[in-house]
């Protein structure tokens, strides 16, 4: 499958629901979407592709908190807010091209799920930005927020699942052993192709965590 590309099949057949899954990091995302069709237990993968979430017209907005470390409170926020409005800007922008391929399809959407991270989160801006760690975990939190607030906005569900507890989740709402889903990912790899690695992965296994979460 290509990267983006969603797979066709005849709207009598896929009037089913479909959930996307976010493995953010700093400055972009993998996306994932998957559908279950009536019954089917086995998720079906609809697209995938990697979504910009920063532009090279200016690069520290990559790395938002870095970017303002060295700045007055009152500067950082400012920056910051400008920086969070235009990843936002960008997540609405994949959302506002990605829900409608899917409707076409006969696709109900019923929520986002967004890998998140177990690291600790400053007590207030000043706090943040005077630990190097708290930076670090504010640059990825800060694309997580723009997405969740995206989706939001069209009106979506969002799931903010830690790494280290997704499996579990996953495994509760699903009804299967982990070792199951494992075995299920590897068959969408084995249909998809490469690039297939852990983000990917995650980020089906969310979106399958939305699906069944929805039921």
């Amino acid at each position: 499958m290509r990267r983006g590309h969603l797979e066709r099949r005849p709207l009598a057949e896929v009037s089913a629901a479909a959930a996307l899954g976010f493995a953010p990091h700093s400055g972009w995302s993998v996306l994932v979407a998957l559908g279950l069709d009536g019954s089917d237990a086995r998720p079906r993968l609809l697209a995938r592709e990697r979504v910009e979430l920063s532009g090279p017209e200016d690069p520290a907005s990559k790395q938002p908190y870095h970017a303002v470390e060295s700045l007055p409170v009152e500067e950082a926020a400012r920056t910051l807010a400008s920086f969070r409005a235009d990843a936002e800007r960008r997540a609405y922008d994949v959302l506002a091209r990605v829900l409608p391929m899917l409707a076409d399809e006969g696709r109900r959407i019923v929520g986002v799920g967004i890998l998140d991270s177990a690291g600790r989160r400053g007590a207030s801006l000043e706090a943040t930005l005077a630990s190097h760690a708290l930076i670090h975990t504010a640059d990825g939190d800060h694309f997580r927020k723009a997405i969740a607030a995206a989706a939001e906005r069209r009106g979506l569900r969002v799931m903010r699942v830690r790494t280290r507890e997704l499996e579990e989740q996953a495994a509760a709402a699903v009804g299967q052993p982990p070792e199951v889903l494992r075995e299920t990912l590897q068959a969408l790899r084995r249909g998809a192709g490469p690039p297939w690695g852990a983000d990917q992965k995650a980020a089906a296994l969310l979106a399958w965590l939305v699906l069944r979460s929805a039921q």
